[in-house]
């Protein structure tokens, strides 16, 4: 989650995902284990890409391409050898540059190093553990499957930046966070495999991940030295949001989400340093902000906000104001309202983000804000001025919060038992 973590979103994605992957095949550890991986790792199924032509596949060291799951060798390399898996219907095969190619057979096929510390290769980027390709109706889907401890080498970096030694608490915050966001969707070894033939997605509906090629040293050790822990609620590890920044206070569930549960660990919490008087995350230079929206974006919202209530070809009225006329607890806008004149249209808190947002899909960035200028031609208005704090949906941890308070001293479990209050921190497995 890049700043943001679509919480709810992610509870659902994965029963839209592509056809069952196959059966899991015997657990074989890739890449570099830093001396901490057992038999018992939780193995994690990331969704790369989905509905891709073909996928571009090779390897830094010794490697092989099973088919299914392992029961037959099809390919074998020392190294650098660049092979595509191509797809026809239901069937892939194994393709070279010089027109050889294996038979077309069912899959899913799979890739692994075989000796030494290298990593598989796909679309220019190194991944620890193996890749499993799937054939769909769509096109081949592409899994990075290895263990959590592995795959968090390649979100937190990219989740909170690889940043400097006096942010390490906020780091292996961000590590037992990811981890706990991770143990609620990967289960223990043993159980079935997902469906969909993955467990998360290596973007922002879920967290975003980049392999080995954005990991960190840094970032690495503070994985190492929380390896395993998770937050923990009533003895079960905990759906841990976190996001960008806050503006000084975190909001609830359904502040955010549709439908969402409200969950006693993620009540809404003030994130601002008792001797300054200032927001903890005032220290991102992006925390407060101002929106210029002129007639036509306006226009486009009006239309946005009239799709979301169901109707399937609005026909732009005249707006003649906007306005935000209920709050949260946490104090984001929990409804805004566009008098029009054909009437009000109102447009609750898990929409206005969205709604407000740009032509080129970019939504506003947080709902933690005002409507302080307007202008007027008659009665339309043609232009409004939205001033605004924070970054993201506001539940859970706030990141840049973190990253403040790792520099005010705080240590990593002081910083978790602040955003997700009556947590404690333990071992899952």
């Amino acid at each position: 989650m890049s700043a943001v973590i679509a919480f709810a979103v992610a509870c659902t994605a994965g029963r839209e995902g592509p056809p069952r992957a196959g059966a899991a095949p015997e657990v074989v550890q890739g890449g570099e284990t830093h001396g901490r991986l057992v038999a018992a790792d939780r193995m994690a199924r990331i969704a790369l890409a989905g509905g891709v032509p073909r996928a571009d596949v090779s390897a830094t060291a010794r490697w092989r391409i099973d088919e299914q799951g392992g029961r037959q060798p099809l390919v074998k390399g020392s190294g650098g050898e660049a092979w595509r898996v191509e797809r026809r219907g239901r069937l892939l095969r194994i393709a070279g540059d010089a027109d050889d190619a294996t038979p077309w057979r069912e899959g899913p096929m799979v890739a692994r190093v075989t000796a030494g510390d290298g990593f598989v290769q796909y679309a220019g980027r190194r991944y620890r553990g193996e890749l499993w390709f799937t054939a769909t109706d769509s096109g081949v889907l592409v899994v990075n499957r290895l263990s959590v401890e592995d795959y968090l080498r390649g979100v937190v970096p990219l989740e909170m930046g690889a940043r400097q030694p006096l942010d390490r608490a906020a780091l292996e915050a961000q590590a037992v966070a990811s981890r706990s966001y991770s143990y609620v969707r990967v289960p223990r070894t043993g159980a079935p495999e997902p469906a969909s033939g993955w467990h998360m997605m290596a973007s922002v509906l879920n967290q975003v991940y980049g392999g080995v090629n954005v990991e960190h040293p840094l970032v690495n050790q503070a994985i190492d030295a929380t390896a395993g822990q998770v937050l923990l609620y009533a003895g079960a590890p905990v759906d841990a949001p976190f996001f960008s920044s806050c503006g000084g206070r975190t909001g609830s569930p359904r502040e955010a989400w549709r439908d969402a549960k409200e969950e006693p660990y993620l009540t809404p919490v003030d994130d601002t340093d008792p001797v300054s008087g200032r927001a903890y995350c005032d220290i991102n230079p992006r925390n407060h902000w101002v929106e210029e929206l002129g007639e036509l974006h306006i226009s486009a919202a009006v239309r946005r906000a009239m799709t979301v209530l169901g109707a399937e070809r609005p026909v732009t009225p005249t707006v003649r104001d906007v306005l935000v006329t209920e709050r949260t607890a946490s104090g984001r806008v929990a409804a805004l309202v566009f008098r029009t004149d054909r009437g009000d249209i109102t447009i609750r808190a898990r929409d206005v983000r969205a709604v407000l947002g740009d032509a080129r899909g970019a939504i506003l960035s947080s709902t933690y804000f005002s409507v302080e200028h307007d202008t007027h031609a008659g009665l339309r208005l043609t232009g409004l001025t939205v001033r605004g704090q924070g970054n993201g949906h506001g539940v859970g941890m706030c990141q840049w919060g973190a990253i403040g308070r790792a520099r005010a001293g705080q240590d990593a479990r002081t910083i978790l038992r602040h955003y997700y209050p009556g947590t404690v921190i333990g071992l899952a497995d």
